[in-house]
């Protein structure tokens, strides 16, 4: 015989029953599994966009970017610079995000806002200010071609002087912590190396397949090194095994990592290579954001 707990218990799950509109489950049986919530995605994008989606990612972002003047101590024209600031109650790390060949363009800029987006002072300077046309800089450009001549007409003495110029205005902005990391792509990722060298101060440089540094200007560097390569870039990557062994050698820290089937410049062009450059970028974009939160948190 029942006890009178159980039949009110019965009673009690069919009355549920019928106000739920479902059939009660028989008495002793197993609780039916709650379907679990899936939590809500993070806010934002995971990674950069594409060169082809730059604009339009820019366009919707809800973060504020600028264009500010940064004098060089030795006068002349002034570096143009792009500046995005995070959404963060506390100072934040500066990244300074240096240019590809093609100058300071909309894929570079939108680059500088998924670093903001991810907690940073991004500043992007256009490394060929007063270079141009009418003293302008990669703006006042017609092609790309003529960009990319005036980038290589760069000496490394002087793109170090910018980058100096444009790191000391950054690191003193009211919003920044202090700590400063760079991050370069393709001609600008051989800058990113290079400037690890040059700027004592830095907390951390991160390469996008650009050549490495010859082996007396790897003894210069004191901020640990991040390289991303793509695994089809055998001209990059010559210059990739030398100076590993080299960093080894000096104890320095240069962490490679090489995505197979990926080409050179792979973040910008997430479609290309039949999904490879993708999953390249999917695995380096989370090892940046990694490497700039140990280093400039």
């Amino acid at each position: 015989m029942r006890s009178f707990s159980t039949l009110s218990a019965v009673l009690l799950a069919s009355l549920l029953s019928l106000a739920c509109g479902s059939q009660a489950p028989p008495p002793g049986a197993a609780p039916a599994a709650v379907e679990a919530v899936p939590p809500p995605a993070p806010p934002g994008e995971p990674l950069p966009p594409s060169e082809q989606d730059a604009l339009a990612r820019l366009e919707k972002s809800p973060r504020h970017g600028e264009y500010v003047d940064v004098k060089l101590p030795s006068g002349g024209t002034p570096i143009r610079t792009w500046v995005v600031y995070p959404e963060r109650k506390a100072k934040a790390g500066v990244v300074l995000v240096i240019m590809e060949v093609y100058g300071l363009s909309d894929w570079i800029r939108a680059v500088a806002d998924q670093i903001a987006q991810e907690g940073f002072i991004a500043v992007a300077p256009d490394l060929i200010s007063g270079k141009g046309p009418g003293g302008g800089g990669t703006e006042s450009v017609s092609t790309r071609d003529e960009v990319v001549a005036l980038v290589r007409g760069l000496t490394p003495d002087e793109a170090a002087a910018r980058l100096n110029a444009v790191h000391d205005y950054a690191v003193r902005l009211p919003a920044s912590n202090g700590k400063s990391a760079t991050v370069g792509f393709c001609w600008g990722g051989a800058r990113s190396f290079s400037y690890a060298a040059a700027q004592p101060a830095l907390d951390g440089a991160v390469v996008y397949y650009g050549s490495s540094p010859e082996p007396p200007e790897l003894a210069r560097v004191t901020a640990p090194v991040l390289g991303h390569y793509a695994g089809d870039d055998a001209r990059v990557n010559a210059t990739v095994a030398p100076a590993e062994a080299e960093m080894k050698r000096l104890g320095k820290f240069y962490e490679v990592h090489v995505y197979e089937g990926a080409g050179h410049g792979f973040l910008r062009q997430l479609e290309g290579r039949e999904g490879a450059n993708r999953a390249a970028a999917e695995k380096a974009w989370p090892r940046t954001v990694s490497f700039f939160r140990e280093r400039l948190e």
